[in-house]
């Protein structure tokens, strides 16, 4: 295990990988902040927003697509220090006062898969609900309702798979749904995972070359590898109590990108909040980035 340098995230979340830059990207929720791990030198930056970052993936001709605070957002990254934000789509339903997206990625086709939250999560309100973006549709009606923290957005590797998460900790379950890959419509909605009888809180998530899905187990300390069949199959433990979300990269994906969230416990004051390298032993998936 690696540290990334001295970073230390507020709300460290939805790392991805860029083959194009062999780099890392991520981002600090509530310090409105784009982060970019150049992988070969170790250099890292970050790119101030306006708006609160949920989740980022990145964009065939460069630069992110993020869901943010208001809505579906194209991001260019140029010499900085603040990104150039353009918004693309905002759901007609779902971005109430105190929502935002939180987690999401994109599916094997390239569409922007993202779901929103109420931000105050002792609320228990279940407004969460799923969308999916592209250019040619827009923005789609709601995939998936009645979440309270959606997270764990994850496809297999023929698309056909979707896996999604409630990290919330009256739910802490991870579903399986069948995925049309034509049309972008999850169905058949099943229990994949039931982390009430295991350790911590499904947060963000990533699939391995075998299939596997693997989940932050936040407030957990650890990461948990799953079996396409829903078995767990191994549990990593991390430094930092409140891992957020793994993805894999580098030139071989043999490696992982794990951010986290600071517990504010005494024992979590070296980790909390820190973005961690590691290889786990097995290689991810190639990410597919938004297309449009």
């Amino acid at each position: 295990m690696e540290r990334v340098s001295d970073i230390r995230c507020a709300v460290g979340e939805s790392p991805t990988w860029s083959a194009a830059e062999s780099a890392f990207y991520w981002t600090d929720i509530p310090a409105k902040r784009v982060w970019r791990l150049d992988l070969s030198s170790g250099a890292t930056r970050f790119w101030t927003l306006d708006e609160m970052a949920g989740c980022v993936a990145t964009r065939a001709g460069g630069g992110l697509i993020a869901g943010m605070e208001t809505g579906v957002f194209k991001l260019d990254l140029g010499d900085g220090p603040a990104a150039v934000a353009r918004k693309l789509a905002t759901p007609a339903v779902g971005l109430g006062e105190g929502m935002r997206f939180n987690d999401g990625r994109c599916d094997r086709q390239g569409r922007f898969v993202a779901g929103t939250m109420f931000m105050d999560m002792s609320a228990n309100r279940q407004v969460g609900k799923l969308f999916s973006y592209d250019t040619a549709r827009g923005i789609s009606a709601p995939l998936v309702e009645g979440l309270l923290t959606q997270n764990g957005t994850a496809f297999s590797a023929d698309g056909r798979t979707m896996y999604l998460s409630d990290s919330h900790p009256l739910r802490r379950m991870v579903w399986a749904f069948d995925y049309d890959i034509a049309d972008g419509v999850p169905s058949n909605q099943r229990v994949f995972a039931d982390l009430t009888k295991e350790v911590g809180r499904p947060d963000g998530a990533a699939v391995d070359a075998d299939g596997c899905y693997w989940v932050a187990g936040n407030d957990g300390g650890c990461l948990l590898r799953f079996t396409p069949d829903g078995k767990l199959d191994r549990r990593l433990e991390v430094p930092m109590k409140k891992p957020s979300m793994c993805s894999f990269g580098g030139k071989d994906l043999d490696t992982m990108i794990v951010t986290s969230i600071p517990s504010g416990k005494p024992e979590d004051a070296e980790w909390g909040g820190a973005v961690l390298l590691l290889r786990p032993g097995v290689k991810g998936l190639a990410e597919t980035p938004f297309v449009g």
